[in-house]
């Protein structure tokens, strides 16, 4: 694969650079399996169709096709279980969950990586946290009946965000 590098210029970053050294999709660290695709995250309806508003020309253009993206401030409605899962900016921060590359945090980690952009440590942090969801996943397990999309949805609507389909479950 030949390498590119890709030059953002957002509402959060100016003139920011990154390598993409793997082809998109592909050659994921042996752990890191999510569900869904961020394209297939974004047509299901996360972070209140808020989160990718002014990225969109530094991602594919297929990802926003059927993206549920909103046109002024964040709409709940466009969750794909119509609930608030999120925590503000300001406490991602303040927990440290915020890498200076990916100032938006875990999802334009995720876009970044699946792109092909690999950042050895971060990559292995983010891994880690991610795994770390899979306690909401048992929770649901536990606690509803398979098929019943409507118990936990706050936490459904969590693990979307994270690339857990809680649909299967």
């Amino acid at each position: 694969m030949r390498k590119r590098t890709l030059v953002v210029n957002d509402m959060m970053q100016s003139g920011y650079q990154y390598q993409l050294t793997e082809p998109q999709g592909r050659n994921f660290d042996a752990t890191f399996c999510p569900d869904l695709t961020p394209k297939q995250m974004l047509q299901l309806g996360i972070f209140g169709g808020k989160y990718m508003t002014d990225t969109t020309g530094e991602f594919p253009r297929s990802w926003f096709a059927d993206a549920k993206l909103a046109t002024a401030s964040r709409d709940l409605s466009l969750n794909y279980f119509g609930v608030d899962a999120s925590q503000p900016l300001s406490v991602w921060r303040k927990s440290g969950w915020i890498h200076p590359d990916d100032p938006r945090g875990w999802f334009q980690w995720y876009c970044r990586y699946y792109m092909g952009r690999r950042v050895p440590e971060e990559d292995q942090r983010q891994i880690k946290r991610w795994k770390a969801m899979r306690r909401h996943v048992r929770q649901i397990e536990r606690h509803c009946e398979p098929g019943d999309l409507a118990c936990r949805k706050r936490q459904r609507q969590a693990l979307l965000h994270w690339a857990y389909d809680s649909r299967k479950i």
